[in-house]
């Protein structure tokens, strides 16, 4: 699109010619995604909207218990140390960010009074600067007034180092000083095109400074709140079991009239997917379930029964399969895994190359996901504008054999290939989940034919996912040559999403594996071009460099993707939720409310 014709557009909705709802569909349709036509809007002067969300309660309470299941169960709820998506769903329903994503990629406020743009000298020219205004007469659970000071505090927490924030590239680059009690500006070492991830969404959640102003740093893991949240979200913390129950009660001073309609929430952790999805759509003993997981054919029997509901929202997410570069064997300085080794059998390209051609993902699609996924050679799916097509899918044993071969991997007589006294063996770990369990079978099978010997192992999802730096076996510790799990893309902007392979965010010891990159891939490559991301303010060549990369992570064959994943979740028939594929199911738990 014409330099000319865009300013023509964004002048038309100034004058009310064209609808912001038009004009984003325009621009995705011209390859841009939906948070950044609306940030392009803000940054010419139009105020992002806030969509009103369906709400028919006329008072706050009267709704009885809202009965949440998550089949992986919270372990913690302090949001800064929330690796996993089930944590920071635990986290939401007590804190809150400065604004959220809906559905569409537009800002919503939360704790803001409304979301900076340049009509409201909330953005500066120069891409450098952003001041957020606050809202007045919010409260802490325990009735102390959220103010700036809260906001700096939680920069000051998350950017120190030693606090070992999984928030920390959200805050460590940036500047956040108090304008006055209700204002704060954040400053930019360079123009930044994305500048709503501080404060935003998922590792934007905001945590009381009178609370934890002496648990900053090294102290961090010991304050007694990390389980007894103090928020200013709809409900107040009434018990937590980590890994069981967790149970809330009505905030009756919460800053949003007429809400929440619940009285009681209580989140309870544990199962699998299959019985959470048959809690709710076929007993109908629970109003949520979160995540399912479930071979469609199971959901679409379950839905059929008539007491609930499958949510299918678009999103960012993907299932893929990691292969280790470091040596989970080898303990270098006291840890595992260390950046220092390099992984025996992966360190070959042949290996790496083998193995993506034996992961049959047409197939774990058809029979296994269905309607709730797709699969892809992308890590980087959504928004359409930012995915590859220099990528492709291919599932070819035969030349997966002779690749191989080609590269010095015998067969023995046990079938197995090996090389200077080495084995083609590994361990393949993922979470305990029927469609994973599947999915590893399918990959196992096809290895099988090409000579590669494979074991599985299976880890309790609270177990695999829990946040404890003590835990051997979570998969940010990675102590396993292989695995599979799905990451969540938390806003429509992939900024924070990919830099999940920058070198700096290595999970490892010193930060108590919270690091983003899991995986431990590294590329000098990758990460200047990342820094260019970061800077670059012309959309469209933004976008090219996204795709290149996504391309540098998978065509290196450590990442295997595998499917690109809807958020999918069981409703009671009656319960109207407001769920966005970028940002947390419950970011609106505030506007839920159930019929009759």
């Amino acid at each position: 699109m014409k330099e000319r014709e865009l300013r023509d557009l964004i002048a038309d909705v100034k004058t009310g010619r064209l609808s912001r709802r038009v004009f984003v569909q325009r621009m995705i349709a011209a390859g841009l995604s939906a948070s950044m036509a609306g940030m392009m809007l803000s940054q010419s002067g139009v105020a992002m909207a806030a969509p009103a969300l369906p709400y028919k309660p006329t008072k706050a309470g009267g709704g009885g218990l809202l009965k949440l299941l998550y089949w992986q169960a919270v372990t913690l709820l302090n949001p800064h140390f929330a690796v996993g998506t089930k944590d920071q769903e635990g986290c939401r329903i007590f804190y809150e960010p400065l604004a959220g994503w809906d559905g569409d990629g537009n800002l919503v406020p939360i704790l803001a009074a409304e979301i900076p743009s340049k009509e409201n000298d909330g953005l500066s020219e120069d891409g450098r600067s952003v001041i957020w205004k606050l809202k007045r007469g919010v409260k802490w659970h325990d009735g102390m007034p959220f103010t700036s000071d809260d906001v700096v505090f939680n920069w000051e927490y998350a950017k120190t180092p030693e606090t070992a924030a999984v928030s920390i590239a959200s805050y460590k680059d940036i500047t956040v000083e108090k304008i006055d009690d209700f204002t704060v500006r954040l400053t930019f070492a360079k123009p930044t095109p994305f500048w709503a991830e501080a404060f935003v969404g998922n590792y934007g959640m905001i945590i009381p400074k009178h609370l934890f102003k002496d648990y900053v740093g090294a102290k961090s893991r010991e304050a007694p709140n990390n389980l007894k949240p103090v928020g200013t979200g709809p409900y107040l913390f009434v018990d937590f079991k980590p890994g069981d129950m967790l149970r809330a009660t009505i905030n009756p001073n919460y800053h949003v009239a007429n809400r929440p309609h619940f009285d009681e929430v209580e989140v309870k952790g544990g199962g699998d997917a299959v019985s959470a999805a048959r809690a709710v759509l076929q007993t109908g003993e629970y109003d949520y379930a979160w995540n399912m997981q479930v071979e469609d054919e199971i959901l679409t029997k379950l839905e059929a029964v008539g007491k609930g509901k499958v949510s299918i929202t678009p999103s960012g997410n993907v299932e893929f399969m990691q292969l280790n570069p470091t040596d989970p064997a080898v303990e270098v300085d006291g840890e595992r895994a260390s950046i220092k080794t390099r992984h025996p059998l992966f360190s070959d390209p042949a290996v790496r190359q083998a193995i993506n051609l034996l992961i049959d993902r047409a197939s774990i699609e058809k029979f296994i996901y269905g309607r709730t996924a797709r699969a892809t050679a992308n890590f980087l799916n959504n928004p359409e504008r930012f995915r590859s097509k220099n990528t492709k899918i291919e599932f070819n044993i035969e030349k997966a054999n002779q690749i191989l071969e080609a590269a010095g991997w015998k067969k023995g007589g046990d079938g197995i290939r090996a090389k200077d006294g080495k084995p083609l063996k590994f361990v393949f770990q993922t979470s305990i989940n029927a469609p994973r369990q599947k999915t590893q079978a399918i990959v196992k099978q096809a290895c099988q034919k090409a000579g590669i010997d494979v074991e599985l192992k299976s880890v309790v999802g609270s177990v695999f996912f829990s946040s404890d730096p003590a835990n051997p076996d979570t998969y940010t510790h990675f102590y396993c040559d292989a695995q599979m799990y799905s990451t969540t893309m938390p806003q429509a902007d992939p900024q924070f999403f990919m830099n999940q392979y920058t070198s700096w965010q290595v999970a490892n010891k010193e930060n108590k594996w919270q690091g983003r990159n899991v995986s431990r891939w590294q590329s000098k490559e990758y990460d200047e071009i990342y820094r260019q991301v970061e800077r670059e303010l012309d959309a469209v060549k933004r976008a090219a460099l996204f795709i290149k990369l996504n391309d540098l992570v998978v065509s290196d064959n450590y990442i295997q993707p595998i499917l690109s994943r809807t958020r999918v979740a069981a409703l009671g028939a009656k319960l109207t939720a407001h769920i966005s594929g970028w940002d947390n199911d419950l970011w609106q738990l505030a506007s839920w409310y159930r019929e009759g």
